[in-house]
Protein backbone atom coordinates (compact mmCIF):
# COMPACT_ATOMS: atom_id res chain seq x y z
CA UNK A 1 0.00 0.00 0.00
CA UNK A 2 1.30 3.38 -0.88
CA UNK A 3 0.97 6.05 1.43
CA UNK A 4 -0.56 8.99 0.77
CA UNK A 5 -1.12 12.87 2.51
CA UNK A 6 -4.90 12.57 3.06
CA UNK A 7 -5.50 9.11 2.60
CA UNK A 8 -7.47 7.24 5.31
CA UNK A 9 -5.46 4.70 7.24
CA UNK A 10 -6.29 2.11 10.56
CA UNK A 11 -3.79 0.92 12.93
CA UNK A 12 -3.04 -2.72 11.81
CA UNK A 13 -2.10 -3.68 15.14
CA UNK A 14 -2.15 -2.30 18.53
CA UNK A 15 0.20 -0.11 19.81
CA UNK A 16 1.59 0.77 23.43
CA UNK A 17 3.26 3.97 24.03
CA UNK A 18 5.10 4.43 27.80
CA UNK A 19 7.35 6.80 29.09
CA UNK A 20 6.75 10.16 30.26
CA UNK A 21 4.77 12.67 29.11
CA UNK A 22 5.72 16.37 28.55
CA UNK A 23 3.02 19.38 28.35
CA UNK A 24 3.16 20.54 24.63
CA UNK A 25 5.20 23.45 24.48
CA UNK A 26 7.21 22.81 27.50
CA UNK A 27 11.19 23.07 27.76
CA UNK A 28 13.02 19.95 27.73
CA UNK A 29 14.47 20.52 30.89
CA UNK A 30 11.41 20.53 32.92
CA UNK A 31 10.54 17.72 34.89
CA UNK A 32 7.82 15.61 33.16
CA UNK A 33 3.90 16.12 33.86
CA UNK A 34 3.14 12.07 34.09
CA UNK A 35 4.57 8.97 33.57
CA UNK A 36 2.05 6.68 31.92
CA UNK A 37 0.85 4.21 29.46
CA UNK A 38 -1.39 4.95 26.34
CA UNK A 39 -3.07 1.81 24.31
CA UNK A 40 -4.17 2.51 20.71
CA UNK A 41 -5.89 -0.44 19.38
CA UNK A 42 -5.59 -2.03 16.11
CA UNK A 43 -8.60 -0.77 13.83
CA UNK A 44 -8.25 3.01 15.25
CA UNK A 45 -8.42 5.37 11.84
CA UNK A 46 -7.16 8.62 11.22
CA UNK A 47 -5.63 10.86 8.28
CA UNK A 48 -2.25 10.78 6.77
CA UNK A 49 -0.68 13.97 7.60
CA UNK A 50 2.60 13.24 6.41
CA UNK A 51 5.00 10.97 4.71
CA UNK A 52 8.96 10.87 4.55
CA UNK A 53 10.06 8.11 2.56
CA UNK A 54 13.69 6.74 3.13
CA UNK A 55 14.62 5.96 -0.95
CA UNK A 56 18.03 5.94 -1.87
CA UNK A 57 18.84 6.02 -5.45
CA UNK A 58 22.05 4.19 -6.15
CA UNK A 59 24.66 5.85 -9.35
CA UNK A 60 23.06 3.30 -11.57
CA UNK A 61 19.39 4.50 -10.78
CA UNK A 62 20.09 8.17 -11.32
CA UNK A 63 22.12 7.29 -14.85
CA UNK A 64 20.08 4.91 -15.73
CA UNK A 65 17.33 7.76 -15.55
CA UNK A 66 19.54 10.17 -16.81
CA UNK A 67 20.30 8.24 -19.96
CA UNK A 68 16.66 6.78 -20.75
CA UNK A 69 15.19 10.57 -20.45
CA UNK A 70 17.99 11.71 -23.35
CA UNK A 71 17.08 8.51 -25.28
CA UNK A 72 12.89 9.32 -24.81
CA UNK A 73 13.47 12.86 -25.66
CA UNK A 74 16.04 13.47 -28.54
CA UNK A 75 16.86 9.51 -29.46
CA UNK A 76 14.88 10.00 -32.58
CA UNK A 77 17.30 13.15 -33.68
CA UNK A 78 20.84 10.70 -32.90
CA UNK A 79 22.87 9.41 -35.56
CA UNK A 80 22.08 5.63 -35.87
CA UNK A 81 25.31 4.70 -34.02
CA UNK A 82 24.94 6.74 -31.11
CA UNK A 83 21.09 5.71 -30.32
CA UNK A 84 22.49 2.47 -30.72
CA UNK A 85 25.63 2.80 -28.04
CA UNK A 86 22.98 4.83 -26.08
CA UNK A 87 20.44 1.89 -25.76
CA UNK A 88 22.83 -0.30 -25.32
CA UNK A 89 23.99 1.68 -21.87
CA UNK A 90 20.35 1.76 -21.18
CA UNK A 91 19.74 -1.95 -21.77
CA UNK A 92 22.54 -2.70 -19.08
CA UNK A 93 21.17 -0.30 -16.30
CA UNK A 94 17.64 -1.63 -16.59
CA UNK A 95 18.12 -4.41 -13.96
CA UNK A 96 19.43 -1.56 -11.41
CA UNK A 97 16.24 0.39 -12.46
CA UNK A 98 13.85 -2.50 -12.11
CA UNK A 99 15.14 -3.38 -8.66
CA UNK A 100 14.99 -0.28 -7.36
CA UNK A 101 11.38 0.18 -8.48
CA UNK A 102 10.36 -3.13 -7.04
CA UNK A 103 11.97 -2.49 -3.77
CA UNK A 104 9.67 -2.18 -1.04
CA UNK A 105 10.14 2.00 0.42
CA UNK A 106 10.49 2.48 4.14
CA UNK A 107 8.10 5.04 5.24
CA UNK A 108 7.60 7.19 8.32
CA UNK A 109 4.43 8.85 8.87
CA UNK A 110 2.41 11.62 10.61
CA UNK A 111 -1.08 10.36 11.07
CA UNK A 112 -3.80 12.82 12.68
CA UNK A 113 -5.91 9.45 14.78
CA UNK A 114 -9.93 10.47 14.46
CA UNK A 115 -9.40 10.24 18.98
CA UNK A 116 -7.40 13.35 18.20
CA UNK A 117 -4.17 11.73 18.99
CA UNK A 118 -0.99 12.36 16.76
CA UNK A 119 1.23 9.61 15.56
CA UNK A 120 4.43 11.28 14.32
CA UNK A 121 7.82 9.76 12.61
CA UNK A 122 5.66 6.22 13.02
CA UNK A 123 6.68 3.42 10.69
CA UNK A 124 4.42 3.21 7.79
CA UNK A 125 3.86 -0.57 8.14
CA UNK A 126 1.37 -0.57 11.23
CA UNK A 127 -0.99 1.11 8.84
CA UNK A 128 -3.33 -0.10 6.36
CA UNK A 129 -6.08 1.27 3.98
CA UNK A 130 -9.23 1.70 5.19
Amino acid sequence: MTLKVGRRVQLAVELALTGQVVLAGAAPAEVPAAVGFLALAAGTEGTVEEVDDDRRESAEVREYARLKSLLDDFGHQMPPGSRAQLEEQVATLEPAWIAYQEAEIPVRVRVRLDNGFVLHDTAGDVFVAV
